[in-house]
């Protein structure tokens, strides 16, 4: 492995995936993660494959692909990492949000979408706890969820039984290229030599293209969540507020939270969701989390009876235009980049993988990819 077919940069479940898929094709790969599997925003991050989030476009065609990939790759390894099809309600409270949930669930329907409306009755006979003044929901059978860091890890032992390789604590300080595009990469503790080079690396997307000489605006996004103690079957689906969808596309760096509730196999509840960009700021805003319980026992007041466990942050890996960065580098060749997914990152990780196998493989893939391409950033740099 000193001289792999690729080097995967990043082993959470962006780097898996691709590290995955990759040595599907017979392709000799080597991670390389700076610290321990899944240590990064993966660690941190709720387990969401969303559809119901996603406005029509590219994205939306990639999270249906990956949705569908997601249940393919359990199949193939046997499950492990609690997937399931949970299903997503979106419920609106003001006419502003009704008004909203109503057009996106409209063109979303016309776009492969599957969406049920709930009136009031049917609501809370889904989500009996749900609180009595909302009368209007969409349910979203597609949306599931898993485990990440258990995603993360079955997928890299898969992809090792397939012959890839996997070094942990080992930094990547340098990127090195040659007239025919990149050449190594370089550690704390040795080099390796190959052609093709994936950059998984999250929220550090940017820090890591600069070691090759290139630019990736990715910024991080921190977010807060809250588990509650067990308390199974108060909250059967992940349920959000219409205000989230806009929450996420938001360009604004202030803090923006709504309400997003779900429970876990395990009986756990997650609250979120916050966002802010504060750089890599880990400080505890104990006003944030006060927020956040305020916003979830609105939507579920039983909730104000169920004792908090913990308190846990991540940081969401932010691209100014709100789409994922995939595809080859605008400047080196065989530097390919797959970061830049927000929140999104483990439900669309399974066709983000596909899409970069695809072009290292010189492969027609399922999508045109061009919106996601790094080359849109190119003036910038």
């Amino acid at each position: 492995m000193k001289s792999p077919d690729v080097i995967v940069i990043g082993a959470g479940v962006m780097g898996a995936a691709c590290t995955l898929e990759l040595s599907r094709a017979g392709l000799k790969v080597l991670v390389l993660e700076r610290g321990s599997v899944t240590s990064g925003t993966t660690g941190a991050g709720e387990g969401n494959i969303l559809v119901s989030d996603k406005e029509v476009g590219p994205e939306l065609t990639l999270a249906l692909r990956s949705r569908n990939k997601w249940f393919e790759i359990s199949d193939e390894i046997g499950g492990g990492f609690e997937l399931e099809a949970k299903g997503g309600i979106v419920i609106a409270k003001s006419d502003h949000g009704l008004s909203n949930l109503q057009k996106l669930v409209s063109i979303q329907q016309e776009n492969g979408v599957v969406i049920e409306a709930l009136d009031s009755e049917q609501l809370h006979m889904t989500e009996p706890y749900v609180a009595p003044d909302y009368e209007r929901a969409a349910l979203y059978p597609q949306d599931a969820q898993c485990q990440p860091m258990l995603a993360a890890a079955h997928m890299l032992k898969q992809a090792r039984a397939l012959g890839a390789r996997v070094e942990v604590r080992a930094r990547v300080i340098a990127i090195t290229s040659d007239s025919q595009g990149i050449s190594s990469v370089r550690t704390e503790k040795e080099t390796f030599y190959t052609r093709i080079v994936i950059n998984a690396t999250g929220t550090w997307a940017s820090e890591v293209a600069a070691l090759a000489g290139s630019h990736l605006p990715i910024s991080p996004r921190r977010g807060f969540i809250l588990v509650t103690h067990p308390a199974p079957n108060l909250v059967r689906h992940k349920v959000y507020d219409a205000d989230y969808v806009a929450n996420v596309a938001s360009s604004d760096a202030d803090l923006q939270s709504s309400a997003v509730v779900e429970g876990t196999r395990s009986g756990t509840i997650l609250i979120g969701a916050s966002r802010e960009r504060v750089g890599f700021n880990s400080t505890l805003n104990i006003s944030i989390l006060r927020l956040l319980a305020a916003q979830a026992i609105a939507l579920f007041p039983v909730l104000a009876n169920v004792q908090l466990l913990r308190v846990y942050h991540g940081f969401r890996p932010y691209a100014p235009d709100h789409l994922p960065v995939i595809g080859e580098d605008s400047r080196f060749k065989g530097l390919f980049h797959s970061a830049g997914h927000e929140g999104a990152g483990i439900g669309l990780a399974p066709a983000s993988a596909e899409l970069i196998a695809d072009q290292i493989l010189g492969k027609t893939s399922f999508m045109d990819a061009s919106a996601f391409s790094p080359h849109r950033f190119a003036e910038q740099s």
